[in-house]
């Protein structure tokens, strides 16, 4: 079922017709307080069912991967590349500055490997590799993710390189990162498993992460993470709950572990406010408690009279 293209049309018009907030009064379930800078929640169709500076201008740290993968991917359905086509790694790519796999320059890796090193370890010496691999240089590689970008519409956003490391030209939104993981998912559903990983292994080593979102039940089945000092901690999440996907950018997040208890509030609050789960009763007003009797003085004598303060 292709929701996708329908969905970035009603993002469009949900954007324009929703508040900047969306966190109207429901008689459900109440919006939660947040640690994210930027958040937008969409449902099936497309339409905001949470959003807090959705268009506001951010850095995206390794949220810029997804278009990586995007680009890849096209390149693998094209018949431009091969799932396992070895990757000549060169000296530049090993120069990347962390978080990396520690590639060697002039071995070589297939093209799976690398992008399940972008995609489950955000591993940027694997972007820079695969930039190079299918751009021929990373500057042509970067160039074709703008491009790319203004063909996907993705008109706050400009990339300055493959991986997300600090770049001042290096900007998106909200918006534009949620049409960019939607369209990903949908265009490409090969992206889904990679997004979707835990685990891959390379040079005998197992490479793992630990999501805890892909523990909890709210069907989280593909996710991006991302982090520099600039930009604080950002999740690209695609869940599906019930038949219905649900998409979740949130960026700013002050910690790791507050990212993800963001994410896990605000898909929560979404599937109340779609009808898919029964919200929480609201806690009950406390009764005001009894004024207490007024103390009756001590008589003269008493243990209470002759007590010390303590």
């Amino acid at each position: 079922m292709r929701v996708i293209p329908a969905l970035i049309v009603s993002l469009a018009l949900s954007i324009i017709a929703a508040p900047a907030l969306a966190q109207t009064n429901s008689q459900n379930s109440r919006p939660p307080a947040l640690s994210a800078e930027a958040v937008l929640l969409l449902d099936t169709q497309g339409r905001v069912i949470f959003a807090k500076n959705p268009a506001e201008s951010h850095a995206p740290a390794s949220l810029v991967k997804l278009m990586t993968l995007y680009l890849a991917c096209e390149a693998l359905e094209a018949g431009r590349a091969q799932w396992e086509e070895p990757v000549v790694v060169s000296h530049r790519v090993v120069l990347t500055p962390r978080y990396r796999m520690g590639l060697r320059a002039g071995e070589s890796v297939p093209l799976r490997t690398l992008l399940e090193g972008v995609a489950i370890a955000s591993a940027n010496d694997a972007a820079a590799a695969v930039a190079e691999h299918l751009g021929g240089t990373e500057e042509a590689f970067v160039a074709a993710m703008n491009a790319k970008a203004e063909e996907l519409g993705l008109t706050h956003t400009r990339y300055a390189n493959p991986h997300g490391l600090p770049d001042p030209n290096q900007r998106t939104t909200a918006e534009d990162l949620a049409k960019l993981i939607g369209r990903l998912l949908d265009d490409y559903p090969a992206s889904r498993p990679l997004l979707g990983g835990a685990t891959f292994v390379y040079r005998g080593r197992v490479y793992s992460r630990n999501i805890p979102l892909f523990r909890d039940p709210g069907g989280v089945q593909a996710l991006k993470t991302g982090f520099t000092r600039e930009a604080g901690y950002n999740l690209a999440i695609s869940a599906w709950k019930s038949g219905q996907q649900f998409v979740l950018i949130t960026l700013g997040s002050q910690t790791r572990s507050l990212s993800f208890r963001d994410a896990k509030a605000i898909l929560r609050y979404g599937f109340y406010e779609t009808g898919l789960e029964a919200a929480p009763p609201l806690a009950a007003p406390r009764r005001p408690a009894k004024p207490a009797p007024p103390r009756r003085p001590a008589q003269r004598g008493s243990r209470a009279a002759l007590s010390g303060a303590g």
